[in-house]
């Protein structure tokens, strides 16, 4: 089969990470998001880390040069041989001519950009609502997830907080910052005719099937 390199792109919140997962489950196929990469980055006290935590925390996106490196060495282990998931790059056009001319050279492309589109409403009902426990991370959510106790985790009774960046002024600020940095990716990658869209706010098991239906039509139409 030829290899299949995918691009999530859509708002926080959108459900990338959930249909993430299905997709390494579905294609055996590692997958890199910025976010996990930057947060173990903090938590480590790496000089990537520091730097980064000044603008996770004002809800800004953490500037190319300390994402462009650590994500092309991903791309470029013998992993992602056969294909990779990205997860939050490439965020800007600087950083999607920065994975393109990385590629190039290796002579692969971009098999699709798959775009989960949701309401910013949503997306801050979605994130305000998360909280994480203090111990190991387990993620809970106020409405669709809640612990059996308010404020306690239920695995390891630690205590439950919300992140920083996922207070609403914060989203609010990454919304913002998403519209402006981040939208004109889709018509980029609509113009280069990669760009698939779904509808996030359907169950997840809904958007799961379409996106693999989809994958499958795209790859036989490579085959041809």
């Amino acid at each position: 089969m030829p290899e299949l390199n995918l691009i999530l792109l859509g708002p926080p919140g959108a459900g990338k990470g959930t249909q993430a997962e299905r997709l390494v489950e579905d294609f055996d196929l590692p997958y890199y998001a910025t976010g996990d990469i930057l947060r173990a980055a903090v938590k480590g006290e790496t000089e990537l880390g520091k730097k980064a935590q000044e603008f996770m925390d004002r809800g800004d996106l953490v500037p190319d040069d300390l994402l462009c490196q650590v994500i092309m060495e991903r791309i470029g282990s013998s992993a992602a041989a056969d294909g990779f998931i990205l997860d939050g790059f490439s965020r800007t056009l600087g950083q999607a001519d920065v994975l393109e001319l990385g590629m190039d050279p290796l002579g692969r492309r971009l098999t699709a950009a798959l775009l989960l589109d949701a309401a910013d409403e949503e997306v801050i009902r979605r994130l305000s609502g998360r909280r994480i426990c203090v111990k190991n991370g387990h993620l809970y959510h106020v409405d669709f997830d809640p612990p059996k106790r308010e404020g306690v985790c239920d695995q390891d009774g630690s205590r439950l907080i919300q992140r920083d960046d996922d207070k609403p002024e914060t989203i609010e600020r990454r919304l913002e910052v998403y519209h402006n940095e981040t939208s004109p990716l889709v018509k980029h990658y609509d113009d280069q005719g990669i760009l698939r869209r779904f509808d996030a706010a359907r169950p997840p098991g809904e958007v799961h099937d379409h996106i693999r239906a989809t994958i499958a039509t795209v790859r036989l139409e490579d085959e041809l």
